[in-house]
């Protein structure tokens, strides 16, 4: 018997997406809030200067502190954390945009709901015969300096071929339309991906990181949004395009995400950003 019945995986292939209640408990959610909170108390902010966008020229284009995150638990700040010199001007637990990229192996609490019981059975329900986990992140859309995500395609930076990707992405607050919701084109999935986000071929370039093809101009009147209350699980097909808005609003939106590739009969890229390493090579969801 699987966790998701036929009409949500019907769905969940239509739409390139599916929201499902109440995934979490309150304790799950009470026990990631705290783990992050640890996190936070651990983090030195003169030591770490790397900032997160999701624009077509990043910040992280020349970072080799987040190129080397994928086995590791680092920090990034929101561009409105910092001012012009580079100095905190909000408290340090107001201004990150995200935390990454290996929170699911590193740290116990994340772990697992990372690989608990629901996680592989909705796996196992929408087709995935041998997934691994390839990254997780925790992000905050901080209260007023929170930034918009632009639209785009989880695919783009996690490519395998052929593409089996998903994204599992667990509301830890209530996230409305104020607090920077996720905003879906249902059926977008059915198109394949746009553009790469790779590690740069040209090794005399001071970027380590470049875009294939400029980010297309999507139709904003066909992105339908998906406010959900705490706990829910979305489970977004890695080519689904989405997007979420700025938090212009008082209040956080925390939200914990990982992203699962297949290994039977696909390859991943060697140029993807993000590669496995000796440390922490991907781990299979259904080995833990």
């Amino acid at each position: 018997m699987g966790f998701l019945n036929k009409d949500q995986i019907e769905q969940f292939h239509n739409d390139g997406y599916l929201i499902i209640n109440n995934f979490l408990t309150d304790e799950d959610v009470a026990s990631l809030r705290k783990a992050i909170a640890t996190i936070i108390d651990d983090f030195q902010p003169d030591q770490h200067r790397s900032v997160f966008t999701t624009t077509d020229t990043p910040k992280q284009a020349r970072d080799t502190y987040f190129l080397e995150s994928g086995d590791k638990i680092r920090y990034f700040f929101e561009e409105g954390a910092l001012n012009e010199n580079g100095e905190l001007i909000v408290e340090k637990d107001r201004s990150l945009n995200k935390i990454g990229h290996a929170l699911h192996w590193l740290d116990p609490d994340f772990k697992r709901v990372t690989f608990s019981p629901e996680v592989k059975e909705s796996l196992k329900d929408i087709g995935f015969k041998d997934p691994a986990i390839a990254q997780s992140m925790y992000i905050f859309k901080q209260p007023g300096i929170g930034g918009e995500v632009s639209p785009h395609q989880d695919s783009t930076f996690i490519h395998t071929e052929p593409m089996k990707i998903v994204g599992m992405w667990f509301a830890l607050e209530d996230v409305t339309l104020e607090n920077g919701c996720l905003w879906f084109i249902p059926g977008s999935h059915k198109e394949g991906i746009s553009r790469r986000f790779i590690r740069n071929p040209d090794e005399s370039s001071p970027n380590l990181t470049i875009y294939t093809d400029p980010n297309p101009d999507y139709d904003e009147t066909k992105f339908i949004p998906g406010p959900v209350p705490k706990g829910s699980m979305v489970l977004i097909h890695g080519e689904v395009v989405h997007k979420s808005e700025r938090n212009l609003s008082q209040n956080s939106r925390h939200i914990y995400t990982f992203h699962v590739i297949e290994r039977e009969n696909t390859t991943y890229s060697s140029d993807n950003w993000l590669q496995p390493t000796e440390k922490l090579p991907f781990p299979g969801v259904f080995d833990n």
